[in-house]
């Protein structure tokens, strides 16, 4: 078993090309592979079957290694018979249906209506980037639209009479989004008192930085990282922090999912769904708050 194992690790790196840390993954995992392998009586890679696979995937489990990493020894494992069964050194390939692990949904990072207040307070309303700041924070949290979605607006793309912007997404797919009154206001300022300023020739970008160009994505990135310093705002801020605390603020007061699921121009719901894992603590205190037959009697009297 070791001498095809030579032969997959030589065929990778003369026929693949892989570099010399994938190299050293490959063999590492399935070095421990046939470790158990042989422990388990095996000889050959012919003896090799599914339910050997399925135990050693259940001991990775039991020794406490990550979902990622027992699906990285998979794909090892499942690559190395591929290669046998090509060159003909084995009839069946046991791997071939076997179930990877399935991944752990990670819950999205939001932060409290407070937090996002305090950055909302951070730039200067005295200064002209103070101002352009604002707006682009003001924006993004109102629509929860993607920092890419952000810098690729244009004049063209916002109506600010019926408050409201037109979001070209990925998928071309227009989304219709409302501003509300403070983004509104935030970007009526930026755009009557700065952009007028920095705009140069026919620039039709939305958001500019000082050299009257369109906001780059590192750009906006730097000025949030700042930001959120200054709002003394723990743990990592990122725009799609913003996106995320968009939707589980809306979902926390009450807002439809189909509504909230349109605005982030998700194309599934159950993308959406995620959201409502986030809010269950505070939509079960609400209604306990709230329902007259959530409290106890005791309190009911009282």
């Amino acid at each position: 078993m070791r001498v095809h194992l030579r032969t997959f690790i030589q065929y990778l790196q003369e026929g693949r090309r892989l570099s010399a840390n994938t190299l050293s993954s490959y063999e590492r995992d399935l070095s421990l592979f046939l470790d158990y392998a042989e422990s388990q009586g095996i000889s050959s890679v012919e003896g090799i079957q599914k339910h050997h696979l399925s135990l050693y995937m259940l001991q990775l489990k039991q020794q406490g290694r990550a979902v990622a990493t027992v699906s990285r020894h998979m794909v090892s494992i499942r690559a190395f018979f591929h290669y046998l069964i090509m060159q003909r050194h084995m009839q069946s390939d046991p791997s071939i249906h076997l179930e990877m692990p399935k991944q752990e949904k990670r819950l999205p990072k939001i932060v409290t209506i407070s937090d996002v207040e305090r950055l909302l307070a951070a730039p200067d309303p005295e200064t002209n980037a103070g101002k352009r700041d604002l707006a682009m924070l003001e924006v993004l949290y109102a629509t929860g639209i993607r920092v890419s979605e952000l810098i690729s607006l244009d004049d063209e793309h916002i109506n600010l009479p019926m408050g409201f912007i037109r979001c070209i997404g990925s998928a071309t797919k227009e989304r219709i989004i409302p501003l509300g009154h403070v983004a509104t206001e935030a970007l009526t300022v930026y755009l009557e008192q700065v952009r007028v300023k920095l705009r140069k020739n026919d620039e039709t970008a939305l958001f500019l930085n000082q050299q009257g160009a369109r906001m780059t994505r590192q750009g906006f990135w730097k000025i949030l990282k700042k930001y959120a310093a200054e709002a003394g705002i723990e743990g990592e801020m990122t725009p799609h922090t913003l996106r995320h605390s968009f939707a589980a603020h809306l979902l926390e007061n009450g807002a439809d999912l189909r509504a909230v699921q349109e605005m982030l121009g998700h194309a599934d719901i159950s993308t959406t769904q995620v959201y409502v894992q986030v809010t269950k603590p505070r939509i079960k205190e609400v209604y306990n708050l709230a329902h007259p037959r959530a409290r106890s009697k005791q309190t009911n009297s009282e």
